[in-house]
């Protein structure tokens, strides 16, 4: 087989060069300067990895338990690597050397030009929906909020559809090669949510083959591609081994797993799963960026209503300039938002054209994906069909912010809209252009001139002034006229390239250039105001974690203990966690019992506390369980001052003068707000039998993260109790180096019987989920290369003999 190299290769080095220069150019500080992306939940994950990370390059080892988060947990789902993992060396080949995570918006480029090239779509267009897909709004505020795992995952959809795609058009080796290794990847950044709603693409795909191929194919050959790509699944799976099966291990002992209190549910509640609900109109931010106000807190300017109206009621220069640089404008439905949902109005004119112009298969498959994610992003507004899926679905239950589906839509429109513009394009079929022209530019039109019709009142406008909000709702209407008005002047453009290349009055390359061009400049100035040069800082977790005069004080303190911060969130940031063994921390998933301690005991206990410390009564008696919990410092502030030993910790381990017997984990909760947690310790008799209570003394030898060693000196053989989270799979307890049971007690901590006399406990942690599939896990993975280089081998060879 000869190539043109001018026909054949120059068009794709093209393509490349374009994607690559895209994120060069508007991710310079993080390419070329060495910044990096300030990303608040990024800096939050770095504080609850933070002891995994050190223990790792202290000892080449795995932290596979942290205790910086919440008292304990595994620290699956917080940092862990696989020795001999290559799937890091193969990101950083095939995205060419770009830092993480901006690699992952080249690699979606790259990944979806080549897709829609299988579809038969020329260079030109292919290179517009690339664009438009990886560079949308909705992917450029992710990065911005630190969702690095589901950027991932979403700029992988393309090549998981590639490989199936290649397997039906009879690549099957390749196509299950490239399914493979797109599959691998998606899998190792973890982000189940992202993966769930690939497999409905590739079920929304395989039934349209289905339906259009099984009589020209035959149940034979459809089978047998089915089998390649079963087979490829089955690759991809294997290079996840130890992440699914860690994942798996953990998910029912988490907040996505069952219920443990008999009174409550498993899974997520619906209020809590449906909260990040996208609203119906909502979903006109496709075509209208400004539509719902943009972002919760966007920049007014000079001269707008709400300035005038500030300055008219005697606010100073500075209260002004401080309300204008973070107006209220959004007036949807979510509780927050970091900016609209837009991918290219453009792209949405192309994909309507679809509707008349893209062939069957592409328009049911892609008109499905887009139809079905909307629903899907509705949540609660469309709460007959949502809830409906959230009860029979699997797995469907264990999923947060709904809203999350619309990157489905997001990669469908383009693809439909490039699919679309091709045919259009071959077929010169100017009613259909007429038609989808008229349709969405006449709606525009509708939209800038009768924005008056919308209320426009928004959840802030409860704490703001009537005199206030009404400047404000007229800025929002100003916001989405002018922003239909720009939409409308892009479709106006791309219309009129469309018709004058179709009339051969430009060629197919100006087309493809001037359009690309349009939806550039479209996305690449929305994107800008909310990911801009102000969101890169060259080390912002240098500012983040500071180290603070409360912070060294507590340092100076070398025994084991856990902190609590009362200027944070228990859940909701990772600070304390950085330089401490937390109870709080940051984390999507945190164990169910220390979630129902948190929402039954723990948070009233320290409201409570707070109260009376106010007060100037520090009721540290009061606090049972976070003394339990071997809560020694609590943190007020940043100065050294700020910082209150707690003198009734229960400390590491201690011996309870009494058990109280029960039968159900909600009576086990009731009790813990009864018993002294020093001389009392509660235990499931259903569960664990009859224990007795001792006497003697423990203490604290030596910690790692996967090993706790102790000393016991035991006056009388009986039940002593762990400041440890309870978790009951990879830890192995042994006393004098004898294998012990772990009891759990109190709810959610450890319990060890040890006899009279002195010993030696050590607890430690290995887990199989992570040591018997390390080994196989990589070997699977060099599979996927090999079945790579084999499908683009035999590819090739067959190309060659059919010349």
């Amino acid at each position: 087989m000869q190539l043109n190299f001018k026909k054949d290769v120059l068009p794709h080095l093209v393509g490349i060069a374009i994607f690559y220069a895209i994120v060069v150019v508007y991710f310079a500080p993080v390419v070329l300067q060495d910044q990096v992306i300030m990303q608040g939940d990024i800096l939050k994950w770095e504080g609850s990895a933070k002891e995994a990370i050190d223990y790792r390059a202290a000892t080449g080892e795995e932290a596979l338990w942290t205790n910086s988060v919440f008292g304990g947990m595994p620290a699956y789902f917080v940092s862990l690597e696989f020795a001999g993992d290559i799937t890091t060396g193969l990101l950083s080949i095939i995205t060419l050397g770009l830092p993480h995570p901006v690699n992952s918006l080249f690699l979606g480029m790259v990944s979806m030009y080549v897709l829609m090239l299988t579809f038969r779509v020329r260079p030109a267009f292919a290179i517009i929906a690339s664009v438009a897909f990886a560079m949308s709004s909705y992917n450029l505020l992710s990065l911005a909020a630190g969702h690095n795992a589901k950027i991932w995952g979403i700029c992988l959809i393309p090549m998981i559809l590639l490989g199936i795609h290649l397997a039906f058009q009879k690549k099957r080796l390749l196509g299950a090669g490239v399914l493979a290794l797109g599959l691998l990847l998606q899998l190792k950044f973890n982000h189940i949510q992202i993966t769930y709603y690939t497999l409905i693409i590739s079920v929304i795909y395989l039934i349209v083959r289905l339906v259009f191929d099984w009589k020209k194919e035959g149940v034979k050959q459809l089978g047998k591609t089915i089998v390649f790509l079963v087979l490829g699944a089955v690759l991809a799976v294997g290079g996840n081994i130890g992440r699914i099966a860690t994942a798996m291990e953990y998910a029912p002992y988490s907040t996505r797993g069952n219920a443990t209190l008999e009174s409550a549910s498993g899974g997520l509640d619906k209020d809590y799963a449906f909260s990040w609900s996208n609203g119906k109109l909502e979903t006109l931010t496709f075509l209208v960026p400004n539509f719902y106000g943009g972002g919760s807190s966007t920049p007014l300017g000079k001269n707008t209503a709400s300035e005038k109206a500030l300055r008219n009621n005697g606010l100073e220069p500075a209260q002004i300039n401080g309300f204008l640089q973070g107006a209220p404008t959004y007036w949807g439905d979510q509780p927050f938002t970091g900016g609209p949902i837009y991918g290219g109005v453009i792209l949405v004119f192309l994909a309507f054209i679809g509707i008349w112009a893209a062939p069957k298969e592409s328009l049911y498959t892609f008109g499905a994906i887009i139809v079905l994610s909307l629903m899907l992003s509705w949540g609660k507004n469309l709460s007959w069909f949502n809830y409906l899926l959230f009860d029979i679905l699997p797995g469907y239950n264990k999923f947060r912010a709904v809203s999350m589906a619309l990157g489905m839509t997001l990669f469908a429109i383009p693809a439909l809209g490039a699919i679309s513009l091709e045919r259009l394009y071959k077929s010169k079929d100017f009613k259909v252009l007429y038609i989808a022209g008229a349709s969405i530019g006449g709606l525009l039109i509708l939209l800038a001139i009768g924005a008056g019709i919308f209320r426009f009142e928004g959840a802030a406008d409860a704490d703001l002034p009537e005199w206030l909000i009404s400047a404000l709702r007229e800025d929002r209407k100003a916001m989405l006229s002018a922003s239909a008005w720009r939409s409308f002047a892009l479709v106006s453009a791309s219309f009129a390239l469309i018709y004058f290349a179709m009339k051969n009055r430009i060629s197919d390359l100006i087309l493809g250039l001037g359009i690309f061009a349009l939806v550039t400049i479209d996305l690449w100035s929305i994107n800008k105001q909310y990911l801009n040069d102000s969101s890169f800082q060259g080390n912002p977790s240098r500012a983040y974690f500071a180290e603070t005069p409360a912070d060294q004080e507590i340092a100076k303190d070398q025994s084991y203990f856990r902190v609590l911060d009362l200027t944070e969130s228990l859940t909701a940031t990772g600070k304390s966690s950085y330089r401490f063994h937390s109870l709080g921390g940051y984390h999507g998933a945190k164990m169910r019992r220390y979630q129902d301690l948190l929402d039954n005991r723990l948070s009233f206990e320290l409201n409570d506390f707070v109260k009376k410390a106010q007060e100037g009564n520090f009721d540290f008696e009061g606090i049972q369980t976070i003394n339990m919990m071997n809560t020694k410092y609590l943190i007020a502030g940043t100065a050294a001052n700020s910082v209150f030993e707690n003198p009734e910790a229960n400390g590491p381990a201690w011996v309870p003068s009494k058990i109280v017997s029960i039968k159900s984990n909600q009576e086990e909760m009731d009790e813990l707000g009864r018993i002294d947690t020093k001389t009392e310790a509660t235990v499931n008799t259903t569960e664990f039998g009859e224990v007795s209570a001792g006497n003697g003394k423990i203490t604290h030898t030596s910690y790692a993260p996967n090993e706790l060693k102790y000393h016991a000196e035991m006056d009388q053989g009986g039940l002593v109790v762990f400041s440890e989270i309870y978790y009951p799979i990879g830890w192995k307890a042994t006393i004098d180096g004898e294998e012990a049971e772990i009891l759990r007690t109190d709810y959610l901590l450890r319990g060890l019987i040890i006899p009279e006399g002195t010993h030696e406990i050590v607890f430690k942690f290995e887990p199989k989920s992570y040591t018997a599939t390390k080994t196989p896990m990589i070997i699977f993975q060099y599979l996927i290369v090999l079945s790579l280089v084999a499908g683009v081998f035999f590819t090739i060879k067959d190309k060659n003999e059919r010349g």
